[in-house]
Parts: structure tokens; sequence; C-alpha cells
């Protein structure tokens, strides 16, 4: 397997060819792993800064001003405004005599009044059909939560054979790579034989050869 890493500063890739599932030096040798774990060490940590080509944050509720300022409030870890209890009393006018602030009681108190009169018209429709909206909404929750268990099952079970084929195909390919290492390593030691033979022939010509001379010369 293979894959191709290319840095910020536009360098060439790099090739990096592995078969996880056969390669099993770190566990036969580990020296191995105290070399490996050094040059990790020696890299030093990865860039903070994020590649060029990843997009920035998007804005939420860039149209809804109500909601950014919510999450503002939120991400800053600030408390909920108090209630206004204000709004739900009563009081009468501070002056008796002004008009004006009999009428602003007056509308005061009928708001009051028609609050309080959809408050018991929600109570009635919860009491009434409340238990059955529930019954409906954790019905579709657990279809809901049905379906994406089995999702999850059918993806762990895809993951499951996908790695499995993977050790299927590098444990087999890691056996071909072993019998033509093997065949290398012969091929390589048969070639040294015959080097090592040649040697020894060249060197027993040359030894004929002087001896042929000696002779010729004696006669």
């Amino acid at each position: 397997m293979s894959s191709s890493v290319t840095n910020g500063d536009a360098q060439p890739s790099a090739i990096f060819d592995s078969l996880p599932y056969y390669d099993n030096e770190l566990e036969q040798y580990p020296i191995l792993k105290e070399k490996v774990e050094k040059e990790l060490a020696r890299e030093g940590k990865p860039p903070q800064t994020l590649h060029p080509r990843v997009p920035p944050p998007p804005t939420l509720f860039a149209d809804h001003p109500l909601l950014q300022a919510e999450l503002e409030r939120v991400s800053n870890h600030q408390p909920l405004p108090p209630l206004d209890t204000a709004r739900y009393q009563l009081p009468g006018p501070a002056t008796p005599d002004n008009e004006e602030e009999w009428l602003d009681a007056l509308r005061n108190a009928r708001a009051q009044l028609e609050h309080q009169r959809l408050r018991q018209t929600n109570l009635a429709l919860l009491q009434q059909y409340g238990s059955n909206a529930w019954r409906i909404h954790n019905y579709l929750n657990e279809a809901s939560a049905k379906n994406m268990e089995k999702a999850l099952e059918e993806l762990k079970n895809l993951t499951i054979e996908v790695n499995r084929e993977r050790k299927n195909f590098q444990t087999r390919l890691g056996s071909q790579l072993t019998s033509l290492e093997t065949r290398w390593t012969e091929l390589i030691s048969s070639i040294l034989q015959i080097e090592m033979a040649n040697v020894a022939l060249e060197v027993e010509i040359d030894r004929l050869n002087k001896r042929e001379v000696e002779l010729a010369a004696s006669l």
C-alpha cells in the first residue's frame, strides 16, 4: 500500500510503501521501535496553522442577530439575563388623578388576563393531547435510534470487511514479497558463487599460462 504526502511548501510528494498487516520488524527487532520513536521525536510538533486549502469557519446565524448574540453569550460562558418580573405585576397608578396612568394600568391588566387565558388554553390542550404527542415523539425517536444503530452496525461490518480484505491482500502480497526476496537472495548467492568460481578459474588459467611459458622456455 502507498500514500503520498505533500507539505505546504509545494515540495515534491514523498511515497511511503508499507504492509502494516504483514510487516512485523518492529515486533521482531525492538531496537527499531526505539529508533522510530527517536526519529518521530526529532521531527518536532506539527504546525499549528491550518493548511491554506482549509476553508475558514462559517459564520453561524449571520442573518439572525438574536441567535448570533445568544451563541456569543454561550461561547463566553455568560449567565442568562434575569427574567423581567415587572411585566407580570399589576401595579396601580402612582397618581390616582392621572387618567393616562389608569389607562396604562388597564391595558396591563388586559394583557395579563389574556396571558393567563392562553396559559389555561395551552394547559388544557397539553392535558388532552400531550400524552399522545409525547408517545408519538418517543416512537419517532426510537425509530430514528434503531435506524442509526442499524446504520452503525452496517458501517462496523463494512469496516471489518474492508480490514479483512486489506489483511488478506497484504498477507498475500507479503508472501509473494518474501518468496521473491528469498529467490533474490538465492540468485545473488549463485552470482557470488559464479564470480568466485570465475576468479578461481582466472587464477588457475594464469597459473597454467605461466607454467606453459616456463615449459616453453626450458625446451
